[in-house]
């Protein structure tokens, strides 16, 4: 009985130590295959290309220098600078016309004859003179009509001397002063620029549109000015000889800061750029262009257009330059 029970016992040893050493050997077996499933992957992941860098595209502009003019831009009529209306001193017919309209005129001289008789009574007619040397701009009384004396028998102005007489906004009112230059442009002459100057500037505004009244003349006298002429006009009232300036759209507004994006070549890959944060302090805007004060130099490509996704230090591809602002 002894002798069957230490068989037994013998026999449960060996069968738990076989189980012991499969166990290690499973063990062994899947160790290596782990170890050797991740030296693979290691290996594939080193001889696996690096993932592309991200290049974004932008449209660049050079920064320059120049002048820089800030105007108000108005509209207004061209008038002669003195006009003056011809009165007859006697009710009656007109008889007769001594001048023509447009005609030149010296002060005194005869315009129109009025026939102050009535029926059954004959009376020397009556002259109507120039009140000034001019030009005549109308007869408005023909041979033959009634006159009185408070209607005017004829205009004479100077038309040598023309103005442009315009109006300016109450919010601009700060920056009007005489002096200040001025380009006028007309519909009949395209293209054409007559410089001016703001001889007058109203004491008062017009209580009803709140506008104040402004007197150009102009620099020098045109024949192709005339009287009656609607003209475009713009106001200098800043003129910077020498400012860095680049186009507006270069300049982007976002949480509080005003900055743009330098185009520079990348030290690291000649050739290439990268994309450069620049704070700058912005001045005068005016036809598309803004006045730089601080934050670029003259020279530098500033990004223009693509900087919406653009970052400090990425790199960028030119694709389009253009020309230097004027």
């Amino acid at each position: 009985m002894n002798a069957n029970t230490e068989k037994k016992t013998i026999a449960r040893g060996l069968k738990t130590a076989l189980a012991v050493l499969a166990c290690a050997g499973l063990a062994a077996g899947t160790m290596l295959v782990l170890s050797s499933c991740s030296a693979a992957k290691k290996k594939a992941e080193a001889q696996a290309p690096a993932a592309p860098e991200t290049v974004f595209a932008v449209e660049t502009a050079p920064v320059v220098r120049g002048p820089v003019r800030d105007y108000i831009a108005l509209s207004g009529d061209i008038v002669a600078s003195s006009t003056v209306d011809a009165y007859s001193d006697v009710a009656g017919k007109v008889t007769r016309h001594f001048v023509s309209v447009g005609q030149r005129v010296e002060k005194g001289e005869a315009l129109i004859e009025v026939d102050p008789s009535r029926p059954g009574m004959s009376y020397q007619p009556g002259i109507v003179k120039a009140p000034i040397s001019g030009t005549v701009t109308s007869l408005p009384m023909e041979v033959g009509s009634t006159i009185a004396p408070s209607v005017p028998a004829a205009r004479i102005a100077r038309t040598e001397s023309l103005e442009l007489r315009t109006y300016a906004p109450e919010r601009f009112v700060s920056k009007m002063r005489a002096g200040l230059a001025a380009d006028v442009s007309l519909a009949a002459w395209p293209g054409e620029v007559f410089p001016a100057v703001l001889r007058e500037v109203a004491p008062v505004l017009d209580p009803t549109s709140r506008t104040l009244e402004l007197r150009l003349a102009f620099r020098r006298p045109d024949p192709r000015l005339k009287a009656g002429m609607f003209a475009s006009v713009k106001v200098v009232t800043e003129d910077k000889a020498s400012v860095v300036k680049v186009p507006a759209e270069a300049v982007v507004k976002r949480f509080g800061e005003t900055f743009a994006f330098v185009a520079e070549e990348d030290p690291a890959k000649p050739g290439s750029h990268v994309a450069r944060k620049r704070a700058v302090t912005p001045g005068i805007l005016i036809d598309g262009i803004y006045e730089i004060r601080e934050g670029l130099a003259e020279g530098e490509s500033v990004v223009v257009r693509g900087q919406t996704l653009l970052d400090e230090g990425v790199a960028v591809n030119v694709v389009l330059r253009r020309p230097a602002a004027r």
